[in-house]
């Protein structure tokens, strides 16, 4: 079988700049995301700078059947994973009371299910290639988050979910990351129409930067990768304040508004 790179939420953001800087460290690469047309895009510029192109797996990693599907389509390829980057995810913005329950539920099944049954479904491929998972969290998994409840509460499942598979895999050569960004210019931002507070654009990141952030904190066997030296600082602070104080910054009354939106989330 043949190791690959599996990269969820590839189609936009974060995730589509893993993937260039995974094709860049030599990895064979699995896109996966929902929008066919932005991954074939996507393989087509890691192919023309030289690299393997692709292997493209348009998946609505929302359904129940999905990653069981992925899995069977990885094995008739003969392909399997050396590394898993989980990196889709989408947040909703609102009173959790007030938006669509529906919804709500699909951004834990994304966010949380699919998360977990991607994290553990190929530990065996990841063991025979002493390779790695990495977990796309958020600096939202350190506090709650009124105003954006299950998408704060989605980020801290990953990172207690990550950080405790770290020491559980690791007597089998697995390294797991858990990758904490703060704001990222992404379509998540541009799309919802968010304007970010002057404080929070003082420790906004590229999303390449992030990436490769990412990527070498895997490759160096890091437990948690807080991004960017500003986002390690307001880490830090979150761990001392009250979190009625840190909640207090979070509330939507004081200006830090974001439209529902269904697109990748950092």
């Amino acid at each position: 079988m043949k190791p690959i790179a599996l990269i969820t939420g590839a189609s936009a953001g974060i995730g589509s700049d893993l993937a260039r800087v995974c094709a860049g460290h030599g990895h064979d690469l699995v896109l996966v995301a929902r929008r066919a047309d932005r991954l074939n895009a996507l393989a087509d510029e890691i192919a023309a700078s030289g690299r393997p192109r692709p292997v493209v797996l348009a998946a609505d990693l929302e359904r129940r059947d999905a990653v069981g599907n992925l899995a069977a389509a990885l094995s008739a390829a003969g392909l399997e994973p050396a590394i898993v980057v989980n990196n889709a995810g989408f947040g909703l913005s609102g009173g959790a009371a007030a938006l669509d329950r529906d919804e709500q539920l699909g951004m834990i099944d994304l966010n949380v299910r699919a998360l977990t049954q991607l994290s553990l479904t190929f530990v065996d491929s990841l063991a025979r290639h002493r390779g790695g998972i990495l977990n796309v969290a958020s600096v939202a998994a350190f506090l709650p988050g009124p105003g954006m409840a299950v998408y704060y509460a989605s980020k801290a499942y990953v990172l207690s979910f990550s950080e405790a598979l770290h020491n559980e895999l690791a007597p089998r050569g697995i390294r797991v990351t858990a990758l904490c960004p703060g704001p990222v210019m992404t379509e998540f931002q541009a799309r919802s129409g968010m304007t970010l507070p002057s404080a929070a654009r003082m420790v906004e990141l590229p999303a390449r930067q992030v990436a490769q952030i990412g990527y070498d904190a895997l490759v160096r066997g890091r437990r948690v990768a807080v991004a960017g030296f500003g986002n390690k600082i307001m880490v830090a602070l979150m761990r001392f304040l009250p979190h009625a104080l840190l909640m207090g910054a979070l509330d939507q009354r004081n200006g830090w508004r974001e439209a529902a939106s269904r697109e990748q989330a950092p």
